[in-house]
């Protein structure tokens, strides 16, 4: 074996002999003897003195095998009792294994050299290339499990070579333990009646418990195959205790109890709908279960109708395809707007802030927050890229008023302004990444946030309060309700009340889309206000250029699906025709959902998107990291072209209408 161990580990010279003798020969036939005679005496000293460096070499490598051997295989019995083996790290020639190893891959000692990648086709070594000791990945071998553990060592020849030894921890036992472990940890899970209140609103005893009856069947039959623990815990939460080697049975079926419970119809023919939150991977039942909690909250705030796991990195998604149902409570509302003013009346400065290129919707409800503020006797500063906003003309108008001066103020300038007695007062978002001036948002510690949007899993957190209200038409229509419970209507200027009324008609298509009792209920008091929908209706006209280009983008939109409108721009366009554009693709015969892409000058794709139909159009940008709602949303994707977009975009509507 060292013989053969030896001539691996050598360099052929042979070949580079043969060439010298030829340019002997060649001088001889030319005739030029004293050249030929020189080369040959030059290859002959070469010979001998690489004769004696081999016998040399030989000698040192022979004794360094000999003490590897002795060592690996040193037991009682002369067999090591790990399986191991010997390689070279250049190529993965096999130099030596012992008899475990052979036993276990069939590897035989031979004349015909075999490499590790023969014998362990799946095995890679790049690991102990790059310095590390132990194996990233298991390998299976006759049916059993082993860790690998290796180290380099330099073999004590002339030419260094770099040899590589692995060892196999035979972990079957230990593996199967930690399986079981890791299947049987368990899952904690809190099934909530969304809209409990709604079904049982104005029903007889009898009625309530007929319902509750088929409610509670409905979450039993979901849960006997888990052979869980299932308790309610109140009339309309139910907890569910399982183990985790279900769970993934759950997840590939989505969830079926979410449409189940839509069979399940009140009196009035309401459908019931639930939401289940599950806590995965807590190291105590405590933590578990607040994770199940932090799921529902999520689910609440997307909506409803969806499974939300939360595990200690991320939250996973399922269901939430339907369109919210408003479940809204008007108590809340009235609480927030107490919370509210009690956290101005304390501050020093107030900042609100929207999202980066602000619409009427954010400047709407900054402006009636500023109001807030003005009852309070605070100082109400409106965070704002005043160059870069889709609400040019409405700041304007309110700039002209005594009041608002000085009130609109750059990111920079309000970040020199904060002190520890600050907050900040977030609208029309609930996401970080989408806030105007995001070191403003780190730099004050009492944050509130007011918003409609579904939340998406990077939400701020934490806030002291939050209004967040996914079946709200528009952050405006929430602010609205605030001031009417906090502020008289002496204290709100006309131009406010155009501004929450602007914010409203923008986000609802001037009453034609997500619109409820309270979002009417809400224009009415602004109307009482001194707000015009005529005057709003002159905020959103375009000039005639514009209007000839919204209708450019139109003439891009191609057909998906019968019954999507997809325009993907090749130029960059203004993001107000954008949305606008979307917009009116809806106006179409037969088209329910419509997506509008661009370019922009920051090496990214702008998409907006609307949906009148079943298409969930949040669902479908959530995985290019967009948000909004299911009738409308958008996203910004940096650092793609518009046709990879284009392709994630397709291949998200895909897997929305075939999950």
């Amino acid at each position: 074996m060292r013989k053969r161990l030896s001539g691996m580990l050598r360099p052929g010279m042979g070949l580079y002999f043969i060439v010298m003798a030829l340019f002997c020969l060649a001088a001889l036939v030319r005739r030029h003897y004293w050249l030929a005679a020189a080369e040959t005496a030059v290859t002959m000293v070469l010979f001998v003195l690489y004769l004696m460096s081999r016998a040399r070499r030989n000698r040192k490598l022979q004794q360094y095998v000999q003490t590897v051997e002795n060592t690996l295989e040193f037991t009682s019995r002369g067999e090591a009792p790990l399986p191991a083996v010997m390689i070279r790290l250049g190529d993965g020639g096999i130099v030596w294994g012992n008899h475990r190893f052979s036993e276990l891959t069939g590897y035989a000692d031979s004349m015909m050299e075999q490499t590790l990648k023969e014998v362990l086709p799946d095995f890679s070594v790049d690991w102990l290339s790059s310095g590390k000791t132990e194996s990233p990945r298991d390998v299976t071998m006759a049916g059993r499990r082993y860790r690998v553990y290796g180290s380099v060592i330099r073999a004590e020849d002339t030419y260094g070579t770099i040899l590589g030894v692995l060892y196999f921890s035979d972990l079957t036992e230990l593996y199967q333990v930690r399986d079981e472990y890791i299947r049987s940890r368990p899952v904690v899970a809190i099934i909530l009646i969304d809209n409990y209140e709604e079904l049982t609103k104005n029903l007889t005893e009898s009625a309530i418990s007929s319902l509750n009856a088929k409610l509670g069947d409905a979450i039993t039959e979901w849960t006997e195959p888990f052979q869980g623990l299932l308790r309610k815990l109140e009339r309309n939460r139910y907890l569910f205790i399982f183990e985790k080697r279900d769970l993934k049975r759950a997840m590939d079926e989505k969830f079926p109890l979410l449409e189940t419970v839509h069979e399940i119809l009140n009196p009035t023919g309401l459908p019931a709908s639930i939401s289940i939150g599950l806590g995965v991977d807590g190291e105590t039942f405590d933590e578990a279960y607040s994770f199940a909690a932090l799921g529902i909250e999520m689910a609440l705030s997307r909506g409803g109708d969806q499974a939300v796991i939360k595990d200690r990195i991320n939250f996973s998604f399922y269901g939430g395809r339907n369109r919210e149902a408003d479940y809204r409570s008007k108590v809340r509302s009235r609480v927030t707007a107490n919370s509210l003013m009690e956290l101005i009346a304390q501050s020093d400065r107030v900042f609100i802030m929207g999202h980066q290129n602000a619409d009427l919707d954010a400047v709407g409800a900054a402006v009636g927050i500023c109001c807030l503020c003005r009852k309070q006797g605070r100082k109400a500063h409106i965070v704002i890229d005043l160059e870069h906003n889709a609400a040019q003309n409405l700041i304007a108008e309110i700039r002209q008023e005594e009041k608002y001066k000085d009130v609109f103020i750059s990111g920079e300038d309000a970040f020199l302004m904060v002190d520890n007695r600050s907050i900040l007062v977030v609208v029309d978002t609930n996401r970080p990444d989408q806030v105007e001036f995001k070191p403003l948002l780190e730099a004050v510690s009492k944050v509130c946030v007011v918003d409609h949007h579904r939340r998406a899993a990077d939400y701020i957190n934490p806030v002291v309060v939050n209004l967040h209200e996914p079946y709200a038409s528009s952050a405006s229509e929430l602010v609205t309700e605030l001031v009417l419970y906090a502020a008289e209507s002496s204290d709100v200027l006309p131009v406010e009340a155009k501004a929450l009324m602007a914010g409203i008609c923008l986000d609802t298509k001037f009453f034609n889309v997500r619109t409820g009792e309270r979002t009417f209920e809400a224009a009415a008091a602004l109307r009482r206000l001194g707000a015009d929908t005529t005057e709003v209706k002159l905020l959103l006209q375009n000039d005639f250029q514009d209007t000839m280009a919204k209708y450019q983008i139109i003439q891009e939109a191609r057909l998906y699906r019968d019954e999507i409108a997809i325009a993907a721009l090749s130029s960059p366009t203004n993001r107000i025709l954008a949305a606008q554009a979307a917009d009116e693709l809806l106006n179409i015969s037969g088209i329910t959902a419509s997506f509008v892409m661009y370019p922009d000058e920051d090496d990214q794709v702008i998409i907006s998107a609307r949906s009148i139909g079943s298409a969930n159009v949040q669902m479908i940008l959530e995985p290019l990291g967009g948000g909004g709602n299911a009738a409308t949303a958008g996203a910004q994707i940096k650092f793609a072209t518009v046709q990879e977009t284009l392709d994630r975009l397709v291949e998200s509507i895909d897997k929305f209408y075939e999950g």
